[in-house]
């Protein structure tokens, strides 16, 4: 099943196209979704102001403002919410840039009503992949990536290391035992893992550390204290310093904002009891 908790809007200046389009979902959705309708471009655009909308359903002609215009002036709002177009006659021209904005579907009036619910499950299914897709985006450390993108032409030490650390993320690893590990002088293995990824040791520990942190955060309900035992801190007041000092902002707020539209915050109180 599809997450429930989203938003669906319809605009359309025709009151029984919009109503019939709002009647057809809302017996579809079954209150799983929020159903609102706009009768113009404009007013759709107030309410992209005040909320999130993840599925917009939009006639292409209409006064003042097109339904494409619209597509446009939510992406110039930093919302991007999956789109489908609705249009009266088939448009060569209008359908092509449809296209280019990211349109996911193009129907043509009289909207059937198996039809639409069939397009309207499909931009779901692609908006809720476009939401997994930009969670990931967010917990990539690109000094990280790029360090381990460019592994293969490392020595076989550093190599070893690095593999070591992944490994051992949640026990202690400093630089003289992972050097031992690997069976080589600490200052000697130091300089080389520096020379080599561009980055000392350390900071690759904790970068490695913050990263499995960021992906706890999103994919479990782990508590801070879990979440910081996990990846190496003894005490979570040293893990959430760490975490701002990185990201700019705690562990708690990290989640709130990079979770999903839809889902219930998690609550836990280890930054404030701390």
């Amino acid at each position: 099943m599809i997450p429930s908790g989203k938003t669906i809007l319809i605009v359309d200046d025709e009151p029984l196209t919009r109503d019939g389009i709002r009647k057809s979902l809302e017996a579809w959705s079954i209150g799983r979704y929020t159903i609102l309708t706009c009768i113009s471009g404009s007013e759709a655009l107030e309410v992209l102001r005040t909320r999130p909308v993840h599925l917009l359903i939009t006639d292409i002609r209409m006064p003042e403002m097109t339904g494409l215009q619209l597509v446009e002036g939510a992406r110039s709002l930093g919302h991007k919410p999956v789109a489908i177009i609705i249009s009266g006659h088939p448009d060569f021209a209008y359908a092509q840039t449809a296209i280019e904005l990211g349109v996911v579907n193009y129907l043509l009036k009289p909207v059937q009503k198996k039809r639409l619910l069939e397009a309207v499950e499909q931009a779901l299914r692609i908006e809720e992949e476009r939401g997994r897709v930009e969670a990931m985006e967010k917990m990539v450390d690109p000094r990280l990536m790029q360090a381990k993108t460019e592994e293969k032409i490392y020595s076989a030490p550093v190599r070893q290391a690095m593999q070591y650390v992944e490994e051992h993320l949640q026990e202690p690893l400093g630089m003289s035992e992972v050097a031992g590990h690997i069976h080589l002088n600490p200052s000697y293995f130091s300089a080389l893992f520096k020379e080599q990824t561009g980055i000392t040791f350390s900071e690759y520990v904790t970068r490695s550390r913050i990263q499995k942190a960021k992906e706890l955060l999103l994919q479990t309900r782990l508590t801070i204290a879990d979440i910081s035992e996990q990846v190496g801190y003894q005490t979570s007041k040293y893990f959430i310093k760490l975490f701002k000092e990185y990201e700019g902002t705690s562990p708690n707020q990290y989640r709130k904002l990079t979770a999903q539209d839809g889902e219930p915050p998690i609550e836990d109180p280890t930054e404030t009891s701390k």
